[in-house]
């Protein structure tokens, strides 16, 4: 057996910081949280490539003691706590003493500080080593410089993200503090540039500066005291929802969390309101006693565990439930207040620059009092999960999800006179997709994956058939075309058919053009966006102009469009960005064709013939004739074109043969 080393407190260091500072938003993160616990009133942040090159925090809080500079730098070194009952009652945001000696074992730190009354003073620290005090220059609190994070860990350095996503990280936490600390003031810098901008005015100003001037208007103030439980700050209302989570900040204790019980209860409260993929918006605070939770479960402090679940739950809920149905507890719950005050945000809203914004809470005609009791409270773990004898079903997985056809059925029972499909011009074609799911034209469709596309290919061939022989027999419903070929009958859908020869026809039409003819906007449209959303439209900004959409930045987190493309004029801007922006976790896989390709089966599905509608015989068999034969062809949506029933199928059906 190896002989049993004790490790040094640098490698101690070294291996810690990989749990408490995995990547440039950890440190940032746990160095505003120190000035926070200090006292301060104003911090400013500067980041440079997303934190890899340069992070410095600079504050107005107490200061730290020349005799306590060094001693900063050591492990489990705090002033947050110093008796083992302080575990059980903690004030504070930080409290391990671990973030600044694990930020010291990875980067190149400087320490600045001064305390009321003192020179400033400061320590550096260059991986192992931490240097002499030295005399400096600050007028008042501390400065904390990190530059080359992880210079000295290589592989770990090697494993982060671009610099934008790096910097989107730290912008998203940035906004959560200001957020979290609405009378503190904020400064947030990146490469030089100040992207962020909070006065310390309070909640409805922080919330301003950060989503805008339409948030508030369309929220609901709440404050509430129930179970020894305060909770209060803004929900949106039964009409306000977001296309992601990323509108969603829990902060409990004045700590910005994510835990599964509270996020449960609000989700539960809005689901008679939400839609699909429909998420609601909420900037909440939940005050409890420390004896109700603990925060030191979770390496990062991002989560927490409460004695008891069911209280928990049961509390948010009934708030957030009472004021979205109007009971009459909800006048208990939401702030008597008619006028906000007036605030004008920095950024967000360029075009409002006066504005005023009510929080106006109009209470349903039917009140009633929801029974607590008919509700379902899902039983939690210990750590906080839901319970599997709780958890919702969930559909049987097969290999191949079936496809919903509802809102297309309801299209075919709609009258549209149709078209040929060389008459069917594309500006025309697009006109009536309003609010549509899905759109994007990049230039012409990319082509399938070529394992697929020879799949598809090789089917498609061995299905065609001699349709030059078929028999016309009748028609079932005005729907269904009969055939008979020797000992074979097809039935042949007409308005898939027709649906996927529409569809064809468009994308090659796409495909052949050059240049996408573009059409302007009489009015600019304004699209306000947070720091997640904005960085994945920066990401795919060539690509969304090529599209056709001529866009442009119009602050840090905002985009101005200013042209769409000629075919899609009538598009509704609004929801083709909710649909991009649906899943902030998976846009990396999001297929911009992939957007388009259900767009265009949506328009050939309304300019396709009908079920129902009856055709000429010269119409049935123009229809027959372009599809060539290729029974196996399926229709955008994934149903069939062509059933085939054999001679002897139909006789087993008349027990004819066994």
């Amino acid at each position: 057996m190896a002989k049993i080393n004790i490790l040094s407190e640098v490698i101690c260091n070294r291996i810690a910081a990989g749990e408490v500072i995995d990547r440039p938003y950890s440190a940032v993160k746990e160095m505003i949280e120190n000035s926070l616990d200090a006292g301060a009133t104003e911090i400013e942040v500067y980041i440079e490539r997303g934190g890899k090159d340069l992070i410095r925090i600079v504050d107005n809080g107490c200061g730290i003691e020349k005799d306590d500079m060094r001693a900063a730098f050591f492990s489990h070194a705090t002033s947050k706590i110093s008796t083992l009952e302080d575990i059980d009652n903690i004030q504070t945001l930080g409290f391990r003493g671990e973030a600044l000696a694990t930020i010291a074992a990875i980067a190149q730190v400087e320490l600045i500080s001064v305390t009321e009354g003192n020179d400033a003073w400061k320590v550096e620290c260059d991986g192992e080593f931490i240097g002499k005090v030295q005399p400096a220059a600050l007028d008042k609190g501390t400065q904390i410089t990190v530059r080359n994070i992880f210079f000295n860990t290589p592989v770990r350095r090697k494993f982060l993200k671009t610099d934008k996503k790096e910097e989107t990280d730290i912008t998203s936490f940035v906004t959560r503090y200001i957020l979290c600390n609405p009378r503190v003031a904020f400064k947030y810098f990146v490469d030089g540039k100040l992207t962020l901008q909070s006065y310390g005015g309070g909640l409805e100003e922080a919330i301003a500066q950060v989503y805008g001037a339409k948030y508030l208007p369309q929220s609901f103030k709440i404050s509430a005291d129930r179970n020894n439980i305060k909770i209060y700050g803004f929900i949106g209302n039964q009409n306000f929802f977001k296309p992601n989570k990323s509108y969603q900040n829990i902060f409990l204790n004045g700590r910005c969390i994510s835990n599964n019980v509270i996020s449960t209860a609000i989700s539960q409260a809005y689901a008679p309101y939400a839609m699909k993929r429909n998420y609601p918006v909420y900037t909440l605070f939940i005050d409890v006693p420390t004896d109700m939770v603990d925060v030191n479960v979770h390496p990062n402090k991002a989560d927490v565990r409460f004695v008891d679940n069911q209280l928990i739950f049961g509390t948010v809920y009934k708030v957030i439930s009472s004021v979205l149905d109007g009971t009459t507890k909800a006048a208990d719950f939401v702030v008597d207040s008619n006028v906000v005050p007036e605030i004008q945000s920095t950024f967000a809203d360029k075009n409002s620059k006066n504005a005023v914004y009510a929080a106006d809470f109009s209470r349903s005609e039917k009140i009633y009092d929801k029974n607590f009791d008919d509700v379902k409270i899902p039983q939690f773990t210990p750590e906080g999960k839901i319970k599997k004898s709780d958890e919702p079903e969930k559909p049987q997985k097969t290999q191949q999800a079936k496809p919903d056809y509802s809102q297309y059925e309801k299209m075919e029972r709609e009258y549209v006179e149709p078209k040929t499909i060389d008459e069917l011009p594309l500006y025309k074609a697009y006109a009536p997709l309003y609010g549509q799911n899905k759109m994007v034209v990049c230039g012409g469709i990319k082509p399938l994956p070529a394992t697929v596309k020879e799949q598809e290919k090789i089917k498609a061939e061995q299905a065609k058939i001699a349709y030059e022989s078929w028999k016309y027999k009748g028609d079932l419903f005005n729907t269904y075309l009969i055939y008979e070929t020797g000992d074979d009958v097809y039935l042949i859908d007409q308005h898939a058919a027709h649906e996927r020869l529409i569809f064809d026809s468009l994308i090659q039409k796409i495909q052949a053009r050059t240049s996408v003819p573009r059409q302007g906007m009489l009015v600019p449209y304004i699209i306000d966006l947070n720091a997640a959303e904005a960085a994945f439209v920066a990401d795919n900004l060539m690509l969304i102009r090529s599209i056709g959409f001529d866009i442009e930045q119009f602050g840090p987190t905002a985009y101005r469009i200013n042209e769409v493309p000629l075919d899609l004029q009538d598009i509704d801007l609004k929801s083709f960005f909710d649909d991009l922006l649906s899943d902030l976790d998976g846009l990396k896989s999001i297929k911009l064709e992939d957007v388009l390709r259900d767009k265009i089966a949506m328009t050939a599905c309304k300019h396709a013939i009908k079920g129902g509608m009856e055709l000429t015989y010269a119409e049935k068999s123009k229809l027959i004739e372009m599809l060539k034969g290729d029974v196996g062809l399926k229709c955008p949506h994934g149903r069939p074109v062509c059933v085939k029933l054999t001679k002897t199928q139909i006789e087993k059906m008349f027990k004819r043969i066994v």
